[in-house]
């Protein structure tokens, strides 16, 4: 396609030296990605390409855009991105929004200046698995309005992580391992509706989390770990059939969410029952050694007597209770702290 039939409002940004480095080629119904003897590719930091008609990017065009900072293709009628998307090791912000696409290529975790992935309004169905292994300077994963049902096993990886927002797909789960991401601070896995019904506790033990938006997910409990997220400010829960806390109680604010759990975990009464404290459950899953013993004024009431290992004369906690200071996780992994021959330790 010739450049002389560029639009009113198309852009050209020049350095001193007359060199090509940003161009606006947004909103001019293009079917295929303009070439000119007198465009010299290397040289292109920004390119907007959105709402357009493009159908696909040449793999040998994409290949020599290596110097590019930021590139959007919102808005388009892709299917598929070409391998060479992995070449542009500059690249910092991507927005592939409004598309097509039914994948990514696994090439794109070679783009390890990514700070902005956007592919919200897509069809992607999964993520490549090791997108973690080579984004660790991704800041922003948005992928809403996709049909999703997992997020990469490699997820945790992405270190510098600070905001995801994942919803409207069809979630199944939330990997286990996201409290390993320091950063991450928001949240959004709402309108996952019924597809959605529970949430590991490793979301609670996120350290700097802030903002939580779970609203309109088949979720009936909050896991315990949420009351250690002592840093939360927002959460959103509406549109659940939340039966542990409920409802009413997590719309009353955070702090009144928080107090719910803490009570469950520490035994306090619900709906007229008391529940197994939180000493108990430290006996059961190894955490305090020692044995359970039943009050005889109370049969509702269970305690600990504990008893501790020597090691050279000296008492110390038992093995488990080590690990489970290496691994917060632990301590609240109902998977872990019930033995295989025994009954669960709290229902």
């Amino acid at each position: 396609m010739r450049m002389e039939g560029r639009k009113k409002g198309a852009a050209r940004k020049e350095n001193n030296s007359g060199i090509w480095k940003e161009e606006d080629l947004s909103g001019m119904e293009l079917a295929s990605l303009p070439t000119h003897p007198s465009i010299n590719l290397a040289c292109i930091t920004k390119l907007n390409l959105s709402c357009n008609n493009l159908q696909n990017l040449p793999e040998s065009v994409t290949a020599r855009l290596v110097n590019l900072v930021e590139l959007d293709l919102h808005s388009n009628q892709l299917k598929t991105l070409p391998n060479s998307i992995g070449c542009l090791s500059k690249l910092k912000r991507f927005d592939a929004s409004g598309n097509s696409l039914g994948s990514l290529p696994i090439t794109i975790q070679n783009c390890g200046s990514l700070e902005e992935l956007l592919i919200n309004f897509n069809q992607l169905t999964q993520l490549p698995d090791t997108i973690g292994l080579g984004l660790t300077k991704l800041r922003l994963l948005s992928i809403h309005s996709n049909k999703l049902t997992f997020l990469p096993s490699t997820t945790h990886k992405l270190s510098s992580l600070r905001s995801l927002d994942a919803h409207l797909n069809t979630l199944l789960t939330l990997p286990k391992d996201l409290h390993l991401l320091p950063f991450l601070h928001s949240v959004d896995i709402s309108q996952n509706f019924h597809h959605l019904n529970s949430l590991p506790d490793s979301i609670g033990l996120l350290p700097s989390l802030s903002h939580l938006n779970i609203s309109y997910n088949g979720i009936t409990t909050l896991p315990d770990s949420l009351a250690c997220a002592t840093g939360l400010r927002s959460l959103k829960a509406d549109g659940n059939p939340l039966v542990s806390p409920p409802l009413d109680v997590v719309a009353n604010g955070v702090d009144a969410a928080r107090e719910y759990l803490i009570g469950r975990m520490n035994g306090v009464a619900v709906k007229g029952r008391r529940r197994k404290g939180w000493i108990w459950r430290m006996a059961r899953c190894g955490m305090v050694e020692g044995r359970i013993v039943k009050k005889e004024d109370d049969d509702q009431y269970e305690e600990v007597s504990r008893e501790y290992h020597s090691v050279d004369g000296f008492g110390t906690p038992g093995r488990r209770y080590m690990e489970a200071l290496s691994s917060p996780l632990k301590a609240f992994s109902r998977q872990w702290s019930t033995p295989a021959t025994a009954k669960p330790a709290w229902k």
